[in-house]
């Protein structure tokens, strides 16, 4: 391991408050003995992500899947539901559980959410809502969206576990469509260790959304609709607000992790990545390469592989397709020819570690050991040799890939 890292470096690390902070909060709720049930810390985190968020109104969950879940219920969505393939297994699994069947609909090859231009071909009379999801926290084409949702009266759900705190022309992601879901898994920028909400701009959907996630109990009398239990505990909610705190320094030091990784990855052939276009705020939950095995030298897969002997473990975010499920497979809109765009990309994508714990001497390293991997044209060998890393790297000014629409 002398070539590579001397400890593990993984593709995310959370963010994690100090501990005496965290005692102290923990001592508030044993003083309250208040446990769940929306206290006084789910109250103020709830208040703070609204602002910060930027968006009317949020509720907050125990994890973004029943979050989602409860959007469905709440919106009455039934029959089909456009969605994206290029997404974690939550988005299509909440569909199935809602018994909606999920329509899959091929992406855009540049920002990877799904492509406005092929969801109209798509639209039945059963199907009722597009479900969006703004991938790796990149938003979608929210404008070409709507027209087609408004054009058919269609609902919109947008699927945000990756884009908390982003910004589209100053605007929170959360302000487009009906409802945007968010994600506070550990592994996500912000989190609550578990935990999720949803954003709308209807007081009275919110509303909806409250009962539902607490079994549809209005009062101690009275239940008026067949709900569930998606309430975020104190405990959650207390993490979170310590980790609030703490979110923009993590941004920043994310962010410059991002332009070093660009730096050095830029003039490197055959590893293109995205950048947002102006307008657009990112909020650094990721940095992701896509690797084109025939300008490269080596497949997505070998590089995956061969980063772990140097201790470096990154993500093939996300592969397979969820069109490629056994859940899935056999639905007509899960077939490859309707999705070329999709099934290249899940096999060229490659998260690479990023976290704000990471310096940008480490980021330097892992850069360096990736390009090392890559070999000329002039010998590139079929891929069933599996000769990746045995080659000079070949990183001249002019081999630089950058995938962008700026």
């Amino acid at each position: 391991m002398s070539k590579g890292f001397a400890y593990p470096i993984y593709v995310t690390r959370p963010l994690l408050p100090d501990l005496n902070r965290l005692q102290a909060k923990m001592a508030e709720i044993w003083e309250s003995k208040w446990l769940t049930n929306c206290g006084s810390q789910h109250a103020r985190l709830e208040e703070r992500l609204t602002g910060y968020l930027g968006v009317p109104c949020l509720s907050l969950f125990n994890n973004g899947t029943i979050a989602l879940l409860t959007a469905c219920q709440a919106l009455g969505l039934s029959g089909e539901v456009i969605t994206t393939p290029f997404t974690f297994a939550a988005t299509p699994h909440v569909l199935a559980w809602s018994n909606i069947r999920p329509v899959f609909c091929d992406i855009d090859p540049h920002s990877l959410n799904i492509d406005p231009a092929r969801i109209e071909p798509l639209i039945t009379r059963r199907t009722s809502a597009i479900m969006p999801v703004h991938v790796f926290g990149h938003p979608c084409d929210v404008d070409s969206i709507r027209d087609i949702a408004d054009k058919h009266r269609l609902k919109v759900v947008y699927d945000a576990a990756h884009a908390c705190g982003v910004g589209l022309n100053g605007v929170g992601i959360g302000n487009f469509g009906d409802v945007t879901m968010f994600s506070f898994h550990a592994t996500k920028l912000f989190h609550t260790v578990e935990g999720g909400a949803l954003a709308c701009k209807d007081g009275c959907l919110k509303e909806n959304f409250e009962l539902l996630k607490n079994f549809g109990i209005q009062d101690e009398d009275t239940v008026l609709l067949p709900g569930i239990n998606g309430k975020m505990n104190e405990v959650q909610a207390a993490i979170g607000l310590l980790v609030l705190d703490e979110l923009a320094a993590e941004q920043a030091r994310r962010k410059r992790l991002i332009e070093t990784y660009a730096n050095c990855l830029r003039p490197v052939e055959g590893v293109s990545f995205y950048r947002d276009p102006i307008g657009v705020d990112y909020n650094g939950q990721y940095f992701v390469v896509r690797i084109s095995e025939k300008e490269f030298g080596c497949s997505r897969d070998q590089v995956y592989e061969k980063l772990k002997e140097y201790n470096v473990f990154a993500r093939k975010y996300f592969h397979p397709l969820c069109s490629d499920f056994p859940s899935y497979r056999r639905l007509p809109s899960a077939n490859h020819a309707n999705l070329p765009v999709a099934a290249q990309v899940a096999r060229e994508v490659l998260s690479l570690p990023l976290f704000g714990e990471l310096t940008t001497a480490q980021v330097e390293k892992i850069c360096s050991i990736l390009a090392s991997f890559r070999r000329p044209l002039k010998a590139y060998p079929p891929a069933s040799q599996g000769s990746c890393g045995k080659g000079a790297a070949d990183s001249g000014p002019d081999a630089g890939k950058l995938i962008s629409n700026l």
